[in-house]
Protein backbone atom coordinates (compact mmCIF):
# COMPACT_ATOMS: atom_id res chain seq x y z
CA UNK A 1 0.00 0.00 0.00
CA UNK A 2 1.44 3.36 -1.09
CA UNK A 3 1.70 6.08 1.50
CA UNK A 4 0.79 9.67 0.70
CA UNK A 5 1.75 12.81 2.51
CA UNK A 6 -0.87 13.93 4.97
CA UNK A 7 0.20 17.57 4.78
CA UNK A 8 -0.85 19.49 1.69
CA UNK A 9 1.71 21.85 0.27
CA UNK A 10 0.62 25.46 0.06
CA UNK A 11 0.67 26.50 -3.60
CA UNK A 12 0.42 30.23 -2.87
CA UNK A 13 3.52 32.39 -3.15
CA UNK A 14 5.38 33.40 -0.04
CA UNK A 15 4.19 37.02 0.07
CA UNK A 16 7.25 38.59 1.59
CA UNK A 17 8.02 42.30 1.86
CA UNK A 18 10.75 43.40 -0.53
CA UNK A 19 12.64 46.69 -0.46
CA UNK A 20 13.96 48.10 -3.72
CA UNK A 21 16.17 51.08 -4.48
CA UNK A 22 14.65 52.75 -7.53
CA UNK A 23 16.66 54.76 -10.03
CA UNK A 24 16.09 56.51 -13.32
CA UNK A 25 17.80 55.75 -16.58
CA UNK A 26 16.65 57.48 -19.78
CA UNK A 27 13.17 58.28 -18.40
CA UNK A 28 12.61 54.68 -17.27
CA UNK A 29 12.51 53.57 -13.66
CA UNK A 30 14.44 50.50 -12.50
CA UNK A 31 14.72 48.80 -9.14
CA UNK A 32 17.31 46.63 -7.43
CA UNK A 33 17.10 44.86 -4.10
CA UNK A 34 18.18 47.21 -1.31
CA UNK A 35 20.39 44.51 0.25
CA UNK A 36 22.62 44.61 -2.86
CA UNK A 37 23.25 48.35 -2.52
CA UNK A 38 26.26 49.27 -0.36
CA UNK A 39 26.10 53.03 -0.91
CA UNK A 40 25.09 55.79 -3.29
CA UNK A 41 27.66 58.48 -4.11
CA UNK A 42 27.98 61.61 -6.22
CA UNK A 43 30.14 61.46 -9.33
CA UNK A 44 33.85 61.43 -8.41
CA UNK A 45 36.74 61.62 -10.86
CA UNK A 46 36.80 58.34 -12.79
CA UNK A 47 40.13 56.95 -13.98
CA UNK A 48 39.88 55.56 -17.52
CA UNK A 49 41.26 52.08 -18.15
CA UNK A 50 42.66 50.85 -21.48
CA UNK A 51 41.29 47.79 -23.26
CA UNK A 52 38.09 47.41 -21.24
CA UNK A 53 34.59 46.72 -22.58
CA UNK A 54 32.77 49.75 -23.94
CA UNK A 55 30.32 49.89 -20.98
CA UNK A 56 33.14 50.07 -18.39
CA UNK A 57 33.61 53.76 -17.62
CA UNK A 58 36.77 53.19 -15.56
CA UNK A 59 37.69 52.81 -11.89
CA UNK A 60 37.48 54.89 -8.73
CA UNK A 61 39.19 54.74 -5.36
CA UNK A 62 36.56 54.54 -2.62
CA UNK A 63 38.19 54.67 0.81
CA UNK A 64 41.23 52.72 -0.36
CA UNK A 65 39.32 50.17 -2.43
CA UNK A 66 39.46 50.17 -6.24
CA UNK A 67 35.97 49.80 -7.72
CA UNK A 68 35.09 49.31 -11.40
CA UNK A 69 32.46 51.72 -12.69
CA UNK A 70 29.87 50.65 -15.28
CA UNK A 71 27.84 53.04 -17.44
CA UNK A 72 24.30 51.66 -17.26
CA UNK A 73 23.35 53.69 -20.34
CA UNK A 74 26.10 52.07 -22.40
CA UNK A 75 25.39 48.63 -20.93
CA UNK A 76 21.78 48.93 -22.09
CA UNK A 77 22.69 50.47 -25.46
CA UNK A 78 21.10 53.82 -24.64
CA UNK A 79 22.16 57.24 -25.91
CA UNK A 80 24.74 58.92 -23.65
CA UNK A 81 23.74 62.12 -21.92
CA UNK A 82 25.71 64.69 -20.01
CA UNK A 83 26.12 64.03 -16.33
CA UNK A 84 24.46 66.55 -14.07
CA UNK A 85 23.82 67.24 -10.37
CA UNK A 86 21.37 64.29 -10.23
CA UNK A 87 23.79 61.72 -11.67
CA UNK A 88 24.84 59.14 -9.10
CA UNK A 89 26.92 56.01 -8.75
CA UNK A 90 25.24 53.12 -6.98
CA UNK A 91 27.86 50.88 -5.37
CA UNK A 92 26.49 47.33 -5.35
CA UNK A 93 27.65 43.89 -4.37
CA UNK A 94 27.71 41.86 -7.59
CA UNK A 95 28.41 38.23 -6.64
CA UNK A 96 30.81 39.30 -3.90
CA UNK A 97 32.57 42.05 -5.90
CA UNK A 98 31.82 45.74 -5.28
CA UNK A 99 30.91 47.45 -8.55
CA UNK A 100 29.66 50.96 -9.25
CA UNK A 101 26.84 51.74 -11.68
CA UNK A 102 26.30 55.21 -13.14
CA UNK A 103 22.59 56.11 -13.20
CA UNK A 104 20.77 59.32 -14.12
CA UNK A 105 19.30 59.71 -10.62
CA UNK A 106 18.29 57.70 -7.58
CA UNK A 107 14.61 58.03 -6.74
CA UNK A 108 13.62 56.31 -3.50
CA UNK A 109 13.43 53.10 -1.50
CA UNK A 110 10.19 51.28 -2.28
CA UNK A 111 8.58 48.57 -0.14
CA UNK A 112 6.42 46.11 -2.01
CA UNK A 113 5.04 42.63 -1.53
CA UNK A 114 6.48 39.91 -3.75
CA UNK A 115 2.94 39.08 -4.91
CA UNK A 116 2.73 42.55 -6.55
CA UNK A 117 5.60 41.75 -8.92
CA UNK A 118 4.53 40.58 -12.36
CA UNK A 119 6.81 38.48 -14.55
CA UNK A 120 8.36 40.31 -17.50
CA UNK A 121 6.71 39.67 -20.87
CA UNK A 122 8.18 36.61 -22.58
CA UNK A 123 9.08 38.65 -25.68
CA UNK A 124 11.39 40.79 -23.52
CA UNK A 125 13.22 37.74 -22.22
CA UNK A 126 13.47 36.12 -25.65
CA UNK A 127 14.91 39.25 -27.24
CA UNK A 128 18.30 37.56 -27.53
CA UNK A 129 20.16 40.45 -25.92
CA UNK A 130 20.86 38.85 -22.58
CA UNK A 131 18.05 40.35 -20.56
CA UNK A 132 17.68 37.45 -18.14
CA UNK A 133 18.57 39.93 -15.39
CA UNK A 134 15.06 41.44 -15.65
CA UNK A 135 13.17 39.54 -12.99
CA UNK A 136 9.86 41.35 -12.96
CA UNK A 137 7.78 44.47 -13.39
CA UNK A 138 5.93 46.44 -10.73
CA UNK A 139 3.22 49.06 -11.29
CA UNK A 140 4.50 52.00 -9.25
CA UNK A 141 2.62 55.31 -9.21
CA UNK A 142 1.16 54.73 -12.68
CA UNK A 143 4.61 53.86 -14.03
CA UNK A 144 6.20 50.50 -14.59
CA UNK A 145 9.27 49.82 -12.49
CA UNK A 146 11.62 47.25 -14.06
CA UNK A 147 13.08 44.99 -11.38
CA UNK A 148 16.60 43.69 -11.99
CA UNK A 149 18.75 40.97 -10.49
CA UNK A 150 22.15 42.64 -10.68
CA UNK A 151 23.96 39.31 -10.14
CA UNK A 152 22.64 38.07 -13.49
CA UNK A 153 23.59 41.19 -15.44
CA UNK A 154 27.13 40.05 -16.23
CA UNK A 155 28.60 36.81 -17.46
CA UNK A 156 31.08 34.94 -15.29
CA UNK A 157 33.94 36.13 -17.54
CA UNK A 158 32.85 39.76 -17.14
CA UNK A 159 32.68 39.43 -13.35
CA UNK A 160 36.17 37.93 -13.29
CA UNK A 161 37.53 40.82 -15.37
CA UNK A 162 36.04 43.32 -12.87
CA UNK A 163 37.71 41.61 -9.94
CA UNK A 164 41.05 41.85 -11.77
CA UNK A 165 40.80 45.65 -12.09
Amino acid sequence: MATQALVKLDDTKNDELIQLVSFMLADEEYGVEVLKVREIIRMPTITKMPNVPQHVEGIINLRGKVIPIISMRRRFGLIENEMNMQTRIIIMDVVGCLTGFIVDSVSEVIRIHSSEIQPPPSMVLSGGIGQEFITGVFNHAERLLIIMDIDRMFSEDERESFSEM
